[in-house]
């Protein structure tokens, strides 16, 4: 192994190894990016290394330029904008008609609250596009009843869990715009791309629901003490949804239709948004300004990784860790599918220790050419390989929704009960992998039809 090898390998190392010391994703992809710049300037020749790789200290120059780039990337106001449409939702008071509504028609059913909680997380997915407010509020509006009725408390903790982590993958999502970005291919196509996979993975949870409730009937007994379904239930209902879809239609229709662009649909969702808070009577200064604050501390969370992991990937380019790494691939004894296959094993086992943004910052744009190169299709690939970060959101240790979950549950709701519930759930999720890699078009098709 040559010494810019070597310092390929060390920095990935280092970088994970410094992860697990608690200091913030941010500082580390930076620190280890500046410290391995001084080490390719000055080189270890104490040691007898020849590693000038970096005759001078431009390397410096070319972060300011990536760094003032990504803060003047248009596409990249969409994530506020996205942010908060998501948070104004949640204080809309949308969800909780949704969830009383849903309760009266579907809950008499066995597995109904369960199902009425699917359903509204994909109405939320299509909406927010924030997993820690989807699960937060499907937890507080919907955990008690369904603990109150005598279900399992494993599967209701699966089904809030895994409910709530559809708004990574349907669009609008941040990550998906996140990945256009550092991938260069169009957000719209994305969007469209992640849509069916999407739908497909929440239409296995509902068929997951009626199976195991019908098998195991004290996971999810009936309730008898609900009123008979009436018109006026039924007109309710079809009332609370019709926001929420409109708002979904005005946001992904407009992108769809070639009206707007993805951060111009930003744009309208986040003033959709705030008008359905207004009709609610839920609009006020102190609600204006709080979901102002979130929104701003969440934007400067994900620049903050996001700058640092440019950082990051200016010091392995110049390395060579893009050539290491394609050759690392290419190497392998599997054959074109066997390396995607390995790619996104590696995605998926990195889930447990990482998270999504991590992932997708470093990750994906080392592998995402190399498949290129293979012959598949780029947008399948990245829609893919944000199927298998789902996975991320729940699995142990560092699975975001659990403990999003668990801050919120009930107190008899274990962590352990939670680990057990939402089991099932990852293996929907691998099946939709595999899914989609087995069938390209379902991600393929919709946008091949995009105006």
């Amino acid at each position: 192994m040559e010494t810019n090898e070597i310092l390929v390998v060390a920095m990935l190392l280092s970088f994970i190894a410094i992860i697990f010391t608690g200091i913030p994703v941010a500082w580390a992809l930076a620190g280890v990016s500046i410290i391995f710049s001084f080490i390719a300037i000055f080189g270890f020749e104490w040691f007898g290394w020849d590693t000038y790789f970096l005759t001078d200290m431009r390397i410096f120059g070319i972060f300011v330029q990536r760094i003032w780039g990504q803060m003047s990337n248009w596409i990249l106001v969409a994530l506020p904008m996205f942010i908060f449409m998501g948070l104004m939702l949640e204080r809309s008071g949308v969800t909780e008609k949704l969830m009383s509504n849903f309760i009266l028609l579907f809950g008499r059913f066995r597995g109904g609250l369960a199902l009425g909680v699917v359903l509204i997380g994909i109405l939320l997915a299509a909406s927010t596009g924030i997993v820690g407010a989807s699960v937060v509020l499907l937890a507080l509006l919907s955990m008690p009843i369904m603990l109150q009725q005598g279900y399992n408390k494993g599967f209701a903790s699966g089904v809030v869990a895994s409910a709530g982590t559809l708004g990574i993958l349907i669009p609008p999502s941040i990550m998906l715009i996140i990945m256009a970005d550092q991938m260069s291919v169009s957000v719209g196509n994305l969007f469209m791309g992640a849509l069916f996979p999407g739908l497909m993975l929440g239409g296995f949870y509902l068929l997951y629901i009626l199976i195991a409730a019908a098998l195991f009937r004290k996971l999810a007994p009936a309730p008898t003490d609900l009123p008979p379904v009436s018109a006026r239930l039924i007109l309710d209902t079809l009332l609370a949804v019709i926001p929420p879809l409109l708002l979904i239609f005005a946001v992904l229709g407009s992108i769809f239709f070639g009206i707007a662009t993805p951060t111009e649909a930003s744009g309208v969702g986040a003033f959709g948004a705030t008008v359905l808070a207004a009709l609610n009577g839920r609009l006020s200064w102190a609600v204006l300004k709080d979901v102002g604050m979130k929104t701003t501390l969440t934007t400067a969370f994900i620049f903050g990784i996001f700058l640092g992991a440019t950082m990051f990937a200016v010091v392995m380019r110049q390395l060579g860790g893009d050539e290491f790494i394609t050759q690392s691939l290419r190497s392998l004894p599997f054959g074109p599918s066997g390396v995607v296959l390995t790619i996104l094993f590696i995605a998926f086992l990195a889930g447990f220790f990482l998270d999504w943004l991590e992932i997708s910052l470093i990750m994906l744009p080392l592998v995402a050419p190399v498949v290129v190169l293979l012959g598949f299709d780029q947008i399948w690939f990245i829609v893919l390989f944000a199927v298998t970060l789902q996975t991320s959101f729940l699995t142990p240790p560092v699975g975001f929704s659990l403990f999003y979950l668990k801050g919120v549950a009930p107190p008899e709701v274990t962590i352990v009960d939670i680990y057990k519930g939402v089991i099932p759930f990852v293996l929907l999720q691998v099946l939709a992998v595999l899914m989609v890699f087995t069938f390209p078009q379902i991600v393929l098709w919709l946008p091949g039809r995009m105006l």
